[in-house]
């Protein structure tokens, strides 16, 4: 039977409420009893632009304010399990190996009765896509803010597989705004391995090499002189990191290995 109005006349049916497919709002108080999600931020950058600075600087902040962290840290350029910063600051950290679990890191110290408010990881670039997620994990599920620090290319000019993952989950990204030069004047952006004055562009991603006066093994068992050579790198614009120019000869210093 077709409705009628108050006047007689054939109602219009009725309009759908859009919200009807919405779910119902939570009850009182469940958004206060959920653990708020933290934050994966990643800040990116060059050699010396002051990343690893940056780093030791947010922990500092954080621990002043009874905050409880935990540093991580991959192929730090010193050798050992710390981050190091070019302006002379060191922090022991706990070293990520390529099988480290860092939700387990977080669990140990969960077991000892202390809480993890924040994680710090510098050279996040070395780190698997799988342990990207799961300090995405740590965020979403654990209200963990996750502070990432590293470079977003690798010496090929190729985006690291670590920092390709940043780049798709972080919540927040940030280039590392203290500029980096390139010897013409130019902002810096590509990190040139140098060989006898050449840029390679082949070879393994990660060398254990510092770039100033640097001896690196081709092999474990190398010690000949014939089989050692001279690697350093050198921050580059766009234009000299596509042509190859060095630029006018001079000494290297300052400048840390890559990794």
């Amino acid at each position: 039977m077709t409705a009628l109005n108050d006047s007689g006349l054939d109602a219009p049916p009725p309009v759908e409420d859009p919200t009807d497919a919405l779910s119902p709002a939570p009850p009182a108080g469940a958004r206060r009893s959920a653990v708020p999600g933290g934050r994966l931020k990643f800040c990116y950058g060059p050699m010396d632009c002051g990343k690893s600075t940056l780093a030791l600087q947010i922990d500092h902040n954080h621990a002043r304010q009874g905050r409880r962290g935990l540093v991580l840290v991959r192929h730090d350029r010193s050798g050992v399990p710390q981050i190091t910063s070019r302006i002379g600051i060191t922090r022991r950290a706990t070293e990520v190996a390529a099988v480290t679990d860092v939700r387990e890191l977080v669990r140990a110290q969960w077991a000892l009765g202390q809480h993890v408010d924040y994680i710090i990881v510098d050279e996040a670039q070395f780190l698997s896509p799988a342990q990207v997620d799961q300090l995405a994990e740590l965020a979403d599920e654990a209200g963990v803010d996750v502070y990432c620090f590293g470079i977003a290319t690798d010496f090929r000019s190729r985006l690291f597989p670590g920092a390709a993952r940043l780049f798709e989950v972080a919540d927040d990204l940030q280039p590392v705004q203290v500029e980096v030069l390139c010897w013409c004047g130019l902002p810096g952006r590509f990190n040139a391995r140098v060989r006898d004055d050449k840029i390679l562009r082949e070879g393994d991603t990660v060398v254990v090499a510092d770039t100033e006066r640097v001896i690196v093994e081709t092999s474990a068992s190398a010690r000949s002189d014939a089989e050692m050579a001279t690697v350093r790198y050198q921050v580059l614009c766009r234009r000299h990191f596509r042509s190859g120019d060095l630029g006018p000869a001079t000494e290297h210093h300052g400048q840390l290995r890559l990794s």
